[in-house]
């Protein structure tokens, strides 16, 4: 960066751009500081490399090793020696360098792309997000693309003086699956409010039946249904706080949200996992006691989707869901409580 900047053809403002790991390493460059750069447009970018790519929820992502195989083999060695957070992975985040992120960030993201939590974690200090209805790769060329033009009227304005309109609003958001771009001042949106599903032993999300529910983790699940009257908005973060334990020495859970028509048609609105022994946190593991119920927090990847009227939303607990997680069949079974004791969060616009 300094290099460049000290060169005849450079007019000393420098600018970074990357997608997937240029994204990183665009993040990772900016919380270094180099005095010449001078704004950043990181693209489906990380704000944690173990949370983000190798360990969701403390489980190991199934779908990262084929990349690692090919692209950055001695991985497969070095990353299954730090199962726990440690130094190795805080000089790969920018998540505890966030005081250091002061250049301006156009943040643009995909609500199917598996770095979309970073997304909105990275959305802080002067940065702009733009958050389409895209999966991991290159944005030009997929539906509702956003085309070249955005990025050069952000290097025209930060690095050339040249007149270029920044974004019209600090978040430009595409509401899933189909209804359309959103703009919102901040992330989640001011107006957004708290909604809270109660899952029950009879399978419903809405006053649901308390007692206690239990599935196999080979293959096992439990599965919750509320049909809805009328349209609803998440905007923002959602998480699983459960009342659960295991039969077992450790247990895997994953929470998937899924939207259903009235067809049975499922198009999945998002997803969490934690590690039992992770529950306290990924830089040590909490002990155990089989067939003790302990207070976890399941964290749900941010989404900004529309659930219309007549459709159910569908949320199902298991020990399962290949290829994000391993699937590692752990020993025992996992117990929840329900009705009341366990509940599911969003911020919603209604």
């Amino acid at each position: 960066m300094e290099w460049l900047a000290a060169q005849p053809f450079c007019t000393g403002r420098i600018g970074m751009q990357g997608i997937s790991y240029g994204g990183h390493t665009t993040m990772l460059t900016a919380v270094q500081q180099p005095p010449h750069l001078t704004a950043i447009i990181p693209v489906q970018a990380l704000s944690d490399w173990y949370e983000n790519t190798i360990y969701h929820g403390g489980i190991y992502n199934a779908r990262i090793r084929d990349w690692q195989q090919t692209t950055a083999p001695d991985t497969l060695e070095t990353y299954p020696q730090h199962p726990l957070y440690d130094d190795f992975w805080r000089e790969r985040s920018i998540r505890h360098r966030y005081d250091r992120l002061t250049v301006p960030v156009l943040d643009v993201g995909g609500w199917l792309d598996q770095y979309r939590q970073a997304m909105v974690e990275n959305f802080r200090g002067d940065t702009w997000m733009v958050a389409g209805p895209w999966p991991h790769g290159m944005v030009p060329g997929q539906p509702e693309d956003i085309a070249f033009a955005g990025y050069l009227a952000w290097w025209d304005h930060w690095l050339a003086d040249r007149p270029a309109p920044l974004p019209r609003s600090r978040v430009t958001s595409y509401e899933m699956p189909d209804h359309g771009w959103r703009h919102f001042d901040s992330w989640p949106p001011a107006d957004a409010v708290s909604r809270q599903w109660f899952p029950g032993t009879d399978g419903s999300l809405t006053g649901g039946e308390p007692g206690i529910a239990e599935f196999d983790q080979d293959g096992g699940q439990l599965v919750f249904e509320a049909r809805l009257a009328e349209d609803l908005v998440i905007t923002g973060g959602l998480v699983a706080t459960l009342r659960a334990g295991t039969t077992g020495p450790d247990g895997n859970i994953a929470v998937v949200l899924d939207d259903v028509d009235a067809t049975g048609e499922a198009v999945r609105i998002s997803q969490g996992w934690l590690k039992l022994s992770h529950r306290d946190g990924h830089d040590h593991l909490a002990a155990i006691q089989p067939g003790t119920l302990y207070d976890v927090t399941v964290p749900i990847w941010a989404t900004h989707h529309r659930i219309v009227a007549g459709h159910t939303l569908r949320v199902t607990l298991s020990s399962e869901d290949h290829p994000q997680i391993d699937t590692e069949r752990l020993p025992g079974r996992i117990r929840v409580e329900l009705g009341g004791a366990s509940v599911i969060t969003a911020s919603v616009l209604t």
